[in-house]
């Protein structure tokens, strides 16, 4: 009986910082703010860590650019929304298996340091 290995590299994106517009009150609507985003892929790195090649694992430089641009174009109203829309991005992908996604918005209340969320996603046909 043949057993199937279960995938268990990650490739972790930390601290991306996103100037875009968020939030759902009027000053939100004009005013960019900055989202700071941790993104967890689940990929097999093995690959690449045989051949040490870009080629053979996802380019970083290049998801980072691209939740960037997304969540630039989005303007989401809520934060939930931008952390679904990162984990779209990534599962566009089709070596990533799952991702977990957390967006923060900093000082959006006097005396809150922050508001966040966590997602995880592992299926790129629920958005179809």
């Amino acid at each position: 009986m043949c057993k199937e290995k279960k995938i268990s590299d990650k490739l972790e994106i930390c601290g991306l910082e996103v100037s875009c517009i968020i939030g759902d009150l009027p000053d939100e609507r004009i005013n960019e703010q900055t989202l700071l985003i941790d993104v967890v892929l689940t990929i097999n790195l093995g690959a690449a860590a045989i051949s040490d090649n870009l080629d053979d694992t996802l380019d970083y430089a290049e998801l980072c650019d691209d939740i960037r641009s997304v969540l630039r174009r989005a303007e989401c109203h809520l934060i939930e929304k931008a952390a679904d829309c990162v984990a779209f991005v990534a599962l566009r992908d089709p070596r990533v298996e799952s991702v977990r996604v957390r967006v923060e918005k900093r000082e959006t209340l006097e005396g809150l340091r922050a508001a966040a969320v966590v997602i995880e996603r592992d299926d790129i046909e629920a958005y179809e």
